[in-house]
């Protein structure tokens, strides 16, 4: 795999996510109790035995490039090939920031030009599955096709939130639909590619550059079909998008039932982070925890169920935690509930204190398209008063103070915001 160069499209801001990526790139958010989203794609690229790697930064990347670094835990840190960040910048061609997908990859086209590859693989760093990129390469040598394109697939009823490809008895790509209402098949777009690298060139500056292309799904795809070879590479391991709030909660919790299909303990792709040393997680003498991931370093003294707990995590006495995430060294207070619910980091939550409280699911005001199943999400460095009561699809951004909030009571679909924010995001 010495002559693949692996692209990660990690630059993309996302409302979706809520107040979980308002001070971070999608890619950085946390998940399943110790990674960070964008380990699954670097640790498939290690796994595949790919080591030149190029990740596409832009919106908030302090944390991602903090926690990706020189690229050690995935075996880049090495004086051939390894791992750069590339960052949009001014030139007398480009003065803009990425206006899509292709768009950020055509600015890099320097640097592609640069490499001594044959194949080019472009991965995004915002989903969450384990794949070996090597078998899919071999296919598309095999084939000699000048694209691949990875394909799942996925429910019918749900064809309307993705690309969607049509194979023929050959598995070419025949046709593409963008989220189309109706969908000529269930086999969605995973947006992994591979391109020969000549014609990713030729296609990125007669398409992109040349047309106003700038998006690989959107434009590119649909108009090399049948004027390029192009393949389907189908993918039937675990796949999701975890773009949205509720998909990002769901993804958690599909690590917790009995037999999980993504499998965090197979040796033989074993996920790799940066992660802090912490001492073992501890339980208390009333501590009970059930059907739970808990990371080192936490300690639980009350209830924990059905729920993703991350480091230095402090649950209290008393204090239930239930259907929810709770991130990196935040405290749940004693008798404090929280109930389907996604906590970042360092998050006090006072004593007696209820988030996810009633029966009352109306969708958040300032974010009904997002923030519409049930959960509530608190951000960053928030402090939660003692014995209030917040309710359902709830948005409590971050760096609120107990002075910021107006009542002992948050209605269900309410936001808080800080009075004061922050003038920067650490």
């Amino acid at each position: 795999m010495n002559r693949v160069l692996a692209i990660i499209l990690a630059g993309g801001a996302s409302e979706r996510l809520s107040i979980l990526a308002a001070e971070r790139a999608k890619p950085a958010v946390p998940f399943g109790g110790k990674y960070r989203v964008i380990d699954f794609t670097l640790s498939n690229c290690a796994n595949s035995g790919i080591h030149n790697v190029a990740v596409l930064t832009q919106f908030n990347p302090r944390s991602l490039t903090r926690h990706i670094g020189v690229g050690r835990p995935w075996d880049l840190d090495r004086s051939t090939g390894g791992i750069v960040l590339l960052q949009p910048f001014l030139s007398h061609s480009s003065r803009d920031w990425y206006k899509g997908t292709a768009d950020a990859v055509y600015q890099n086209l320097y640097y592609i030009e640069d490499q001594k590859v044959d194949e080019v693989l472009i991965l995004a760093g915002d989903h969450v599955y384990v794949m070996r990129y090597d078998h899919m390469i071999h296919a598309h040598r095999t084939r000699a096709a000048d694209v691949t394109v990875a394909v799942t697939e996925v429910p019918l009823a749900e064809t309307s939130r993705f690309g969607i490809i049509t194979l023929d008895h050959n598995e070419r790509v025949i046709d593409f639909q963008e989220k189309p209402k109706n969908a000529k098949s269930n086999l969605a777009s995973m947006g992994i590619y591979i391109f020969d690298k000549t014609v990713l060139i030729e296609c990125l500056e007669e398409y992109g550059q040349k047309r106003g292309g700038h998006d690989f799904g959107h434009n590119i795809l649909p108009e090399i079909i049948g004027k390029r070879k192009v393949y389907g590479y189908r993918f039937r391991g675990y796949w999701r998008d975890v773009g949205t709030v509720e998909s990002y909660w769901q993804a958690n919790m599909d690590l917790i039932v009995d037999l999980p299909e993504l499998n965090l303990y197979d040796p033989t792709a074993e996920i790799r982070t940066a992660y802090k040393d912490k001492p073992p997680a501890k339980l208390g003498p009333n501590a009970k925890v059930t059907r739970s991931l808990v990371a080192n370093g936490a300690i639980i003294n009350g209830r924990v169920d059905s729920s993703i707990i991350f480091a230095g995590v402090f649950v209290e006495e008393e204090a239930v935690v239930k259907d929810s995430i709770v991130f990196e060294d935040s405290t749940v207070g004693k008798g404090a509930t929280v109930d389907r619910s996604v906590v970042d980091k360092q998050v006090w939550i006072g004593a007696g204190a209820h988030i996810g409280y009633g029966d009352d699911f109306s969708p958040n005001k300032e974010e009904p398209e997002n923030l519409n199943a049930g959960i509530t999400v608190v951000g960053k460095g928030t402090r939660i008063p003692a014995e209030i009561k917040i309710g359902r699809n709830c948005k409590i951004g971050c760096w609120v103070e107990a002075g910021d909030f107006p009542a002992k009571v948050i209605a269900s679909g309410e936001s808080v915001t800080s009075k004061a924010p922050r003038r920067h995001p650490l």
